[in-house]
């Protein structure tokens, strides 16, 4: 019997909600909802509008969780992404100013057949025996992200940056090149004249 509180199945509904935003299963999934269901207990709200603010450092799929449990996204601007290639999740509430930062830390260590098997995957081999493995190692992978402990698998710390700056509403004005809108702080200028940035590029 697992008396880890803070477990989950392949049955939780708030994984079922994020399977089904996502589209499918994966250990990137996994990874997000662990950090979700971390920020979801400890600010004790969805993010309807700017009330919590996620940073991610990577746009891998565990970036669907948060969007889908905690509510954060780019549109409501409260969805910051910072490319570090790191499985960082730093999340705020702009009512308390409280933060947390959720780094993965989870470690499974495969068998020689194992490697090989994602070897073979990752430089194409999409045969079915490959396929059948690699779908049986995956669930494997996923049921033990879900079912682990969550100090084994999460490191869970003091923010490391302070709270980012509430979105902000630009004007917009016209490239004088493609003549498409663009938002104000993103136009270059160049003699006099605005452009968007790709008509820039193109210069």
């Amino acid at each position: 019997m697992n008396t880890n509180e803070n477990a989950y199945t392949l049955s939780d509904p708030d994984w079922l909600r994020a399977v089904e935003f996502h589209g499918h299963m994966c250990p990137g999934l996994a990874y997000g909802f662990r950090a979700a269901k971390v920020a979801m207990r400890e600010f004790q709200v969805r993010s309807l509008d700017e009330e919590i603010v996620a940073v991610v450092e990577n746009d891998s799929c565990a970036v669907d969780a948060i969007q889908t449990l905690v509510g954060c996204t780019f549109g409501k601007g409260n969805l910051v992404f910072r490319d570090m290639g790191k499985q960082v999740y730093t999340f705020f509430s702009r009512g308390t100013g409280k933060g947390l930062r959720i780094a993965v830390e989870f470690r499974d260590d495969e068998t020689p057949e194992e490697s090989g098997v994602w070897q073979r995957f990752r430089e194409g081999d999409r045969s079915a025996d490959t396929l059948e493995r690699v779908n049986r190692l995956r669930e494997s992978k996923i049921r033990k992200i879900l079912g682990a402990r969550e100090e084994a698998i999460l490191k869970v710390s003091a923010p490391e940056t302070g709270l980012p700056a509430k979105a902000r509403i630009y004007p917009s004005v016209r490239c004088s090149r493609c003549g498409e809108k663009v938002m104000e702080p993103r136009t270059r200028l160049h003699d006099g004249a605005v452009f968007c940035i790709p008509c820039h590029e193109k210069r």
